[in-house]
């Protein structure tokens, strides 16, 4: 125990209590008993050490990466407010307005944003870094991608500085991202953060479901939407578009168009107002277990093709679309026709699942290789996609 106590201690040297007059809790040493110096080290509380010139110079550099990139493309990101006129039953015709942002795409003048930022304006104004306004006219718009257009024209050219777009291939979870927009009518704001995840799809009301989205933790909120996504670099990996939020606000869980959708989507826009969606133009029924039972399908999964699109790319392609229709769970459904199982060997299980890999991977004009179920046997047909 002592030498234990000498350790914890080692380094501080003290003299004991002696005992002073009137105190009697302690019995006096005789005269003839030299009073003992005890001398005892003791080892003082370590002190956190101190940063080195390395830990020093690495976080300030770290500060300036920020700082820097943030003087350096937040000239280029643009404050956009859309009017429109709405109806209330009460009151009649009423004004609406909505806000966000968007980017400059070039120096004529093209700025990217959502399209749901621009959607039914029929005014749109943009204020630019240093407090410009110039109103601005819709150039095209895709609902699919959730991508715009507008330009604006009398622009001073200094002022019209593009962002340099960087490639979605190649990105990995956990890498740095910034995002920069106007949340809540904050002009300019930067929030930092990571790629959550790679990929995701996201399912939307009346909407096809949307593929191959970046998820990030860097804050998004309302206005937010149609700024870029960038690398370290201060490239355009992503344009901000929505957030996964029971509340409204950011909770960490935020989605970005790639910037891959927006190299395809975005020239077609600007050249000709649209973008044209590869189609093989059918409906069809997903089959599930249930509906395979109910209707002895070969198949526990496909689509059943009820109607084939005339003058469309599986109509030449030689598909075929339902022959009869049958009573099922008290409604009817038309069957007999092809089942859809893969596309260019890609499984195919639901109408998502060729959305997705159609609007990924292919372009209209393309030739597909279809694989198809007719009469309990396989067979395959190419395919030519419409555009849509």
């Amino acid at each position: 125990m002592l030498s234990a106590l000498a350790f914890l201690i080692l380094g501080c040297a003290f003299t004991p209590r002696l005992n002073l007059p009137g105190d009697s809790s302690t019995p006096k040493p005789s005269a003839t008993e030299p009073v003992k110096t005890i001398v005892v080290t003791a080892t003082p509380a370590l002190d956190a050490p101190a940063a080195s010139a390395l830990d020093v110079q690495l976080r300030n550099d770290y500060e300036n990466l920020y700082v820097n990139l943030y003087e350096q493309v937040s000239a280029s990101v643009v404050h956009i407010t859309s009017r429109s006129q709405g109806f209330d039953f009460f009151r009649g015709t009423v004004p609406q307005e909505g806000t966000g942002s968007g980017f400059i795409y070039d120096d004529k003048g093209h700025i990217v944003t959502n399209n749901h930022v621009i959607e039914g304006a029929q005014d749109v104004e943009v204020i630019l870094a240093d407090g410009t306004t110039a109103k601005a006219t819709v150039v095209g718009a895709d609902a699919y991608n959730d991508l715009a257009v507008i330009r604006v024209e009398g622009v001073k050219p200094e002022l019209l500085k593009p962002l340099p777009l960087g490639v979605s291939k190649g990105l990995k979870v956990g890498m740095r991202v910034i995002a920069i927009g106007n949340p809540f009518g904050l002009d300019r704001t930067l929030t930092t953060g990571v790629i959550s995840a790679l990929g995701r799809t996201i399912e939307r009301d009346n909407q096809d479901a949307l593929g191959e989205m970046i998820q990030t933790d860097a804050a998004i909120n309302p206005g937010n939407s149609g700024g870029p996504l960038l690398n370290l670099r201060g490239e355009i990996i992503g344009v901000n578009t929505s957030i996964q939020s029971p509340s409204g606000g950011s909770v960490g869980i935020g989605f970005a168009v790639p910037v891959d959708s927006l190299k395809r989507v975005v020239p077609e826009l600007i050249a000709n107002g649209r973008f044209p969606h590869p189609s093989l133009g059918f409906n069809a029924y997903e089959i599930s277990t249930d509906l395979a039972d109910a209707l002895s399908l070969p198949v526990k999964k496909g689509l059943l093709i009820a109607q084939v699109q005339t003058g469309s790319a599986a109509e030449k392609a030689g598909v075929r679309g339902a022959s009869q229709r049958v009573r099922v769970y008290g409604g009817y459904l038309l069957t007999g026709g092809d089942i859809l199982t893969a596309i260019d060997e890609k499984a195919i299980a639901t109408r998502d699942d060729m959305t997705l890999y159609l609007e990924g991977a292919k372009h209209a004009g393309d030739t597909v290789k279809l694989t198809l179920l007719r009469d309990g046997a396989t067979m395959t047909l190419n395919a030519v996609l419409d555009a849509k």
